[in-house]
């Protein structure tokens, strides 16, 4: 076949662009690619990575055909990831070649690290031995390859040192390896102990993980109760197998605790994995996860298309979390996607929470998923006492938010040298700025939403587009000086209402958009957590796991904050980001208090807060989605049609309706204007699509979508199945 020009081996290869399928190209004389390779080929007027695909090539004529330009030195993606991958574009809808584009994001690392220059003790000896010398000589004694600078600092000496017995020959040049990201873990390292609730848990939990096979585990465990420290136990059992594991965090760039708790544990940090790592380590983690290098990664959502080899265990925690929710090209959930990974792998799942999702609690009820529950806290560490304030009887003083119920407490607090926590899931100063004589408010020019006034920064902010602009000193409208008015608080302001009430305290406010982005961020917790703040004012990044042990009282400024919107989710959510930022109080044994500042202090939310009875609060919840037929009882996929004017979007989701089959057990809603109409200089309109638990949502939004009129000029169609959000 080679001899014959016409006649060409064809490969099809998976390129990164939103293509249905993936395209053909001919091999290279002499090449052998195997499925799964990593490989640069043309496309258009440029090159891009791809990756060889299952299958035969199309048939194309032979000299349409472009050739394989190469052929990376890269271990191939496993069977099982090339599964997934076709999984994720099946049941998201999306084009395979933007979820394989997941897979092929460190370009740099698809060729070999190359070695380190280093140097080697050889049987020759200096002609004149002097004190630096000998030291050199003793530290390279054991025939162990160093680096020139290494040597040197070992050994305590000048380069020139080295150098000097480099040119004598007592040295020879070698090629070292590129070291390893992180150490291997050692799983006999610092091993705990655990109460007994802890050590049956984690006992079935290192069964099953040493058994192998699929399996999801949810473990339900209060606040403090450990949940941590027994899945550590499944990942030592799965590095024991020779098994590489991953843990997805939901806000990894923040967890500095969680990395030294695993190096307390197995004397090794796991290998990171979020955006804010550098380019160059990012690369070197993806390639030395490639080879099999690198055994644990903790990750953020992205970390779930990391190149694993022997994958053996992906464990969930904060598996409620709505960052796992993934709402750009892909609108995939990697807790879910988790669960296919193991499946498609065989190997078990561990959901961790203290509050778990709705769908992990029903899939535990209904036996799909083992659920393990830890009732009590650590060393019997009592849970905060949780009480309601009534705005409506003890509302704060004018131009004020915080009641004097709160202030009170507070002031305890810090008189006893511990710490409070306010919390308010509302960055900035304030929400709405407008001007009092002519009643101008700010809003963003390209969405439909207000400029937030950030006065730490003395900018306005959008906080869906990232537009800003400098905070005005007159109204635009009508140019009266000193007429803006603040609407509302955000936590700069309540950290300002602070320091009136308490100048003389230690007041931190954390906030994922302040200056100095994640290094700030981590310093700012840890000074937190030595007792370097009495006061800190924070939003919902406050409730992600942290351990802060002097912090006896947490305060929530509007606990109704979560309930004011339309999202079927709204009373899920608000319960478990409360429960998970009063969380916070009393995880070292002292006595603690929660108070919710509520305007509804008789909402079932509030109600199953204070009392402690997650449990009616779960069955009521799980018995009005099912009446509703809404998730996890039913299915719903939500379709975002986009444009540059309103009347192109409103007219082909109109269209989208119109095209809409018939079918019994599947209903098509609106379309209506998107809550946020307009993001970005694009109008939206969405319909929501909702069927019973048994139907094809995937095969029927295939047949609307093919009997409808493509998108035509700026209109995008977004397709979002099991939406979180409902903006």
């Amino acid at each position: 076949m080679n001899g014959d020009s016409t006649l060409r081996r064809v490969i099809p290869v998976l390129v990164p662009v939103p293509a249905d399928r993936p395209y053909s190209y001919a091999v290279p004389e002499g090449a052998t690619i195997e499925p799964g390779a990593i490989l640069r080929v043309p496309l258009g007027p440029r090159e891009v990575a791809g990756i060889a695909w299952d299958g035969d090539g199309d048939a194309v004529e032979t000299k349409k055909l472009r050739e394989v330009s190469q052929v990376f030195d890269c271990p191939p993606l496993v069977d099982e990831m090339r599964r997934f991958i076709e999984w994720v574009s099946n049941y998201t809808l999306s084009p395979p070649g933007m979820v394989a584009r997941m897979a092929l994001r460190a370009p740099a690392a698809f060729d070999p690290e190359p070695p380190i220059d280093g140097l080697r003790l050889t049987a020759s000896r200096p002609d004149r031995m002097t004190s630096a010398r000998e030291r050199v000589l003793a530290q390279a004694a054991d025939g162990q390859a160093w680096t020139r600078s290494g040597l040197a600092h070992a050994a305590g000496v000048s380069l020139s040192v080295i150098d000097g017995l480099l040119a004598q020959g007592v040295f020879e040049r070698v090629e070292i390896p590129p070291p390893p990201v992180v150490p291997v873990p050692d799983t006999s390292f610092g091993r705990p102990e655990l109460t007994q609730d802890q050590s049956d848990a984690a006992e079935r939990l290192r069964e099953k993980t040493s058994a192998g096979g699929f399996g999801v585990t949810l473990i339900d465990g209060v606040t403090g109760s450990g949940k941590t420290e027994v899945y550590f136990e499944a990942v030592a059992a799965a590095l024991d197998r020779g098994k590489q594991v991953l843990i997805l965090l939901p806000e990894i760039a923040l967890t500095q605790a969680f990395l030294e708790r695993f190096h307390d544990r197995f004397g090794a940090k796991p290998a990171e994995w979020h955006s804010d790592l550098a380019p160059r380590k990012r690369e070197r983690v993806w390639r030395q996860v490639a080879e099999g290098q690198v055994r644990v990664v903790a990750g953020a959502r992205s970390a779930l298309f990391l190149p694993f080899r022997e994958l053996g265990l992906i464990v969930v925690d904060e598996e409620h979390d709505p960052a796992y929710k993934q709402e750009d090209r892909v609108f995939d959930n990697a807790r879910d996607m988790s669960v296919v990974r193991g499946r498609l792998g065989d190997f078990p799942i561990v959901l961790a929470s203290a509050t778990p999702s709705l769908e992990s609690r029903v899939n535990a009820e209904q036996g799909r998923y083992e659920r393990i529950v830890l009732p009590v806290r650590f060393a019997d560490a009592a849970l905060p006492v949780l009480s309601r304030i009534d705005m409506r009887k003890a509302p704060p003083e004018r131009g004020g938010f915080l009641s004097p119920v709160l202030i009170e407490a507070i002031g305890r607090t810090v008189e006893r040298k511990e710490q409070a926590l306010l919390f308010l899931n509302r960055r900035g100063y304030a929400p709405l700025t407008l001007c009092r004589v002519c009643g101008h408010r700010f809003q963003c020019q390209s969405c439909s939403s207000w400029l937030v006034e950030h006065r730490f920064r003395r900018q306005l902010v959008c906080h869906h587009c990232g537009h800003n602009e400098p905070q005005p000193e007159a109204c635009p409208e009508c140019g009266a000086l000193d007429h803006l008015a603040a609407c509302g608080p955000g936590v700069e302001r309540i950290a300002e209402e602070v320091d009136r009430h308490f100048p003389d305290a230690r007041t931190i406010v954390l906030s994922s958009d302040l200056v100095g982005g994640v290094k700030r961020l981590r310093l700012e917790l840890e000074a937190i957590a030595d007792g370097e703040a009495d006061i800190v004012v924070g939003t919902q990044l406050v409730a992600k796991g942290h351990n802060f042990p002097s912090m006896t009282l947490v305060g929530v400024v509007d606990a109704d904050l979560g309930l004011a919107n339309g999202d079927p989710r709204a009373a899920e959510r608000t319960f478990q980001l409360l429960s998970q930022v009063t969380g916070r109080a009393g995880r070292s044994g002292k006595k603690s208090t929660g108070l919710l500042q509520t305007y509804q202090p008789e909402h079932p939310v509030m109600h199953a807060l204070v009392s402690g009875d997650s449990e009616t609060f779960y069955e009521r919840e799980m018995a009005e989605r099912e009446r509703a037929g809404l998730p996890p009882f039913g299915r719903l996929a939500s379709l975002i049609v986009s444009a540059a004017t309103r009347p192109e979007a409103e007219s082909h989701a109109r269209a989208l309706r119109r095209a809409a089959p018939a079918a019994g057990e599947i209903d098509v809603l609106g379309p209506a204007e998107a809550p946020l109409a307009l993001v970005a200089g694009r109008y939206r309109f969405r319909l929501l699509v909702q069927g019973s638990r048994r139907a094809d949502l995937q095969a029927y939004l295939r047949r609307l979508l093919a009997s409808a009129d493509k998108p035509r000029g700026t209109v995008r169609v977004q397709i979002d199945i099991d939406p979180q959000s409902f903006l």
